[in-house]
């Protein structure tokens, strides 16, 4: 899902880096309040995770990838601020080290993949799992729905400015600038990809790691209630 240099318009880029920067604003003084010490040290193992995760990519038609994030899981151990921040580091060391993700798209990646999925992903599963037992099955159904609805609303997101590319930056001969691709195919590609495949992987990945921890370390559910 993420996004290279060139697909996107000057303007488009600039308004996802002015976007993210009160959302990283309120996120760290988020942090700083609500972090417990004993938290700190998952920030970076999360971190960590999300970055290999990431990792293991499949290119997607069109100039993307599909690929787990591991953002919602994050952000049902530490809150999705704390998770923005996390997925935040992860998606910037690629970008910078290894060329994963345009420098130019740094906002909007961590708009799609540190914001949207991490918010909608985290308020889903609060909603799913209301009442129910840190080591209830359906804390763990409601992790794996999460995680799911989290990286699909992502990919959505990316498809949509894919989409409008054309639109916003063309010549007056109607040739693309940047994306070449509108909003039908972008979307339908992107959010295709990862409904039926990648989606998926997320949801068993999330779920499978919160089934382990109501069994090996139950307390590391509760610290976020």
């Amino acid at each position: 899902m993420h996004i290279p240099d060139g697909y996107l318009g000057p303007a488009t880029s600039g308004f996802f880096y002015a976007a993210m920067v009160p959302v990283w604003m309120v996120c760290s003084k988020m942090v700083k309040k609500t972090l417990k010490a004993k938290q700190v040290p998952l920030l970076a193992i999360g971190a960590a995770f999300s970055f290999v995760i990431m990792m293991f990519n499949v290119p997607i038609p069109g100039g993307s990838t599909g690929h787990a994030v591991g953002g919602v899981l994050v952000a049902i151990l530490l809150g999705p601020w704390a998770a923005t921040i996390a997925i935040t580091v992860a998606l910037v060391v690629q970008a910078l080290l290894f060329g994963d993700g345009g420098i130019t798209a740094i906002g909007a990646n961590c708009f799609n993949m540190a914001f949207v999925s991490v918010f909608a992903g985290y308020y889903a599963y609060r909603f799913l799992r209301i009442r129910a037992a840190a080591n209830s099955t359906r804390t763990v159904f409601a992790a794996g729905v999460a995680a799911y609805i989290g990286i699909n609303a992502a990919a959505l997101c990316a498809g949509i400015e894919f989409g409008l590319q054309p639109l916003l930056y063309h010549t007056a001969a109607g040739q693309p600038l940047y994306c070449p691709y509108g909003l039908k195919v972008a979307i339908t590609t992107m959010s295709g990809e990862h409904l039926l495949v990648f989606g998926w992987i997320e949801a068993i990945v999330t779920a499978l790691v919160v089934k382990y921890l109501q069994k090996q370390d139950l307390e590391l559910l509760t610290l976020n209630q």
